[in-house]
């Protein structure tokens, strides 16, 4: 029987990516790497659809209990498969029936069902629709400054400084990829002082300075200081997203 853990990361640098990376960082867990080039619509490939039917990042494989090869997608879902098979002295995540551990999963589905989705949205009329569309941008926008003002109360009123309990969890791991880029849907970050706090303080963590370098180097920090090329990646990213939504609508 294999080994374990056995997994292979297959994913790109997005924050959806690192929420996973970083993951893995914070536990420890050795794992192997594969990029998926989206640019080249590598995630619908069949090879990666036999992992990912959806054909998304991130993707992840394990050898299960039964020695058999697990094949998990959605980004929630592998961070919830990792501490279940993984965090036995719950370092980033609380014992399975305790408050915390049900206000974590509270805050983790917040992010994949509200921040992430509202973000997304609010990147792509900002920055890759092909015509300004100033209703998608302002809904978008504002939906996503609301959320953050939800994550901002929530901080002030955290003891620890972490969104649930006295330690950072999957729930924060998750946020944070979003929070941190926030200046690319048109979030000044700025607004929410507490939130602030806390983009530095995850930065800060061994874990996730490791884990947000994979596959490449993270370089959304670096971006904001830079409108030349902050409007480069713009354009090129406007391209292929477009190119892919075009092959899409064939199908």
């Amino acid at each position: 029987m294999a080994t374990r853990p056995d997994i292979h990361l297959y994913t790109t640098q997005t924050p959806n990516g690192i929420k996973i990376s970083i993951t893995l960082e914070e536990l420890g867990l050795p794992y192997k790497v594969t990029k998926i080039d989206i640019s080249k619509n590598t995630q619908k490939e069949p090879w990666f659809l036999e992992i990912n039917p959806n054909g998304r990042i991130p993707a992840l494989t394990d050898t299960f209990t039964d020695g058999k090869t697990i094949r998990l997608f959605e980004s929630g879902s592998i961070q919830q498969y990792l501490i279940d098979q993984y965090d036995k002295d719950h370092k980033i995540s609380y014992p399975r029936g305790t408050r915390e551990y049900y206000e974590m999963n509270s805050w983790l589905f917040f992010l994949n069902a509200g921040v992430g989705p509202m973000q997304g949205q609010a990147n792509h009329f900002s920055r890759y629709a092909p015509e300004h569309i100033e209703y998608g941008v302002k809904r978008y926008t504002n939906e996503t400054r609301r959320l953050y003002g939800v994550l901002n109360t929530q901080l002030e009123k955290s003891t620890s400084g972490y969104l649930v309990g006295d330690k950072c969890t999957i729930a924060d791991i998750a946020h944070w990829g979003w929070v941190t880029a926030a200046f690319w849907a048109g979030v000044d970050i700025d607004e929410f002082p507490a939130l602030k706090a806390w983009d530095e303080r995850m930065l800060a963590r061994p874990g996730v300075e490791k884990g947000r370098h994979v596959p490449e180097r993270h370089t959304i920090k670096d971006l904001q200081k830079d409108p030349a090329k902050m409007k480069e990646i713009a354009e090129k990213s406007k391209a292929w997203v477009q190119q892919g939504m075009a092959a899409d609508a064939k199908k």
